[in-house]
């Protein structure tokens, strides 16, 4: 895998893009391979479209970039105005475009709504059950998510640790860590496979329920979920330094290599489903990729080889089979999949995008620390 050429490639589809897309946040190509719209401006994935311009801007310097990726993070003033869809991705709404306008640029403005989301976060906090509530809606079927969480939620931490990091405010990483010993506890399996949702008991705090989410079932693996681990556990060891954070991280990465070995490193989109159909996922294989090479900056040079060698692994066989560069179509990375039972799979998502440029510019070291 030539890293560099395929860097190239992506500059040229994104610049591409940049010129078609407008002020439009993009999430899933249409019928005709063209970005609309986000239908929402609360929609979790509207950070992403940013996050790939900010990290590209970084990597060229190239203004072009940076102007399209401000677009969004003033759309999104809308979504902090209005707050009545908040949840508790903003993490990946205001890392991605005011937290690296920020830490790129040291925007003022950006620092400030930075702070506010990080802010709106913290206050989804539960100090009895030691979580922070995923969702307002019941979108646990036949739970009450005021005592609810997913693992998702461990992505978004960064903008706790961040808040805490640019203010002094101790409160912010305190919940964060409060949070991942949560999930530590009560997401992650023995074997290093992890729940997607969990339900509490608001009255006694013990756990009613463990739903299957995005994935096949309850007790199944879904693989985005799995990523989310690998990283946000990594992420999280990155910010705080304790140990059982990286041990977790390292733990759920293993379970997740030992899966995609079985089938050419795409990972389906549930490790514990039927044989059929087969779903796909390369959303999770990017995202699993880039908690990879975050757990090798955190090893030494001997066990740094197994991480930097499977996301390598994962990011070849993306770019192989599922990698469209033609500049007259929207979207990079093909065989995504939002859940197991929704109707249509193997799609252009944004998240997958950015996730593989990711991975590419980390293994350029041409990155920069978004999370």
């Amino acid at each position: 895998m030539n890293t560099n050429e395929i860097l190239n490639k992506i500059i040229a589809k994104i610049t591409a893009e940049t010129e078609r897309i407008g002020e439009k946040i993009p999430y899933i190509p249409n019928e005709n391979g063209r970005y609309e719209d986000a239908s929402s401006i609360y929609w979790w994935t509207n950070g992403f479209w940013a996050g790939i311009l900010w990290q590209l801007y970084n990597a060229t310097k190239d203004d072009t970039f940076k102007a399209a990726a401000e677009i969004s993070e003033d759309r999104l003033d809308k979504a902090l105005e209005g707050f009545e869809r908040i949840d508790h991705d903003t993490g990946f709404l205001w890392l991605h475009t005011a937290g690296a306008n920020y830490r790129l640029t040291g925007n003022k403005r950006s620092k400030c709504r930075m702070h506010h989301a990080a802010t709106v976060l913290a206050g989804r906090y539960n100090p009895d059950l030691k979580i922070i509530r995923a969702w307002d809606e019941q979108w646990m079927k036949g739970y009450d998510t005021v005592g609810g969480s997913i693992i998702d939620t461990m992505m978004n931490l960064p903008l706790l640790y961040l808040a805490t990091e640019v203010t002094g405010d101790p409160r912010f990483k305190s919940i964060a860590m409060n949070h991942a010993d949560t999930m530590l506890k009560y997401m992650l399996r023995p074997d290093g496979s992890v729940n997607h949702q969990i339900v509490f008991d608001i009255e006694t705090g013990g756990v009613i329920a463990n739903p299957g989410g995005q994935g096949y079932e309850s007790g199944s693996s879904w693989s985005r979920g799995q990523a989310w681990a690998i990283y946000g556990f990594a992420l999280s060891y990155r910010h705080t330094g304790k140990k059982e954070y990286l041990d977790a991280a390292k733990r759920t990465a293993a379970y997740f290599m030992s899966n995609v070995l079985h089938t050419g490193y795409i990972p389906l989109a549930d490790f514990r489903a039927p044989d059929e159909p087969v779903y796909f996922d390369t959303t999770a294989g990017a995202a699993a990729a880039c908690g990879m090479l975050e757990i090798a900056e955190h090893t030494d040079e001997y066990e740094k080889r197994l991480y930097t060698k499977h996301a390598k692994l994962l990011i070849s066989a993306i770019d192989e089979k599922w990698c469209d560069y033609n500049m007259e179509n929207d979207g990079i990375v093909g065989g995504g999949s939002v859940s197991y039972h929704q109707d249509k799979h193997h799609e252009k998502i944004i998240y997958g995008d950015y996730f593989f440029v990711e991975a590419i510019l980390r293994l350029e070291n041409k990155d920069f620390l978004i999370w």
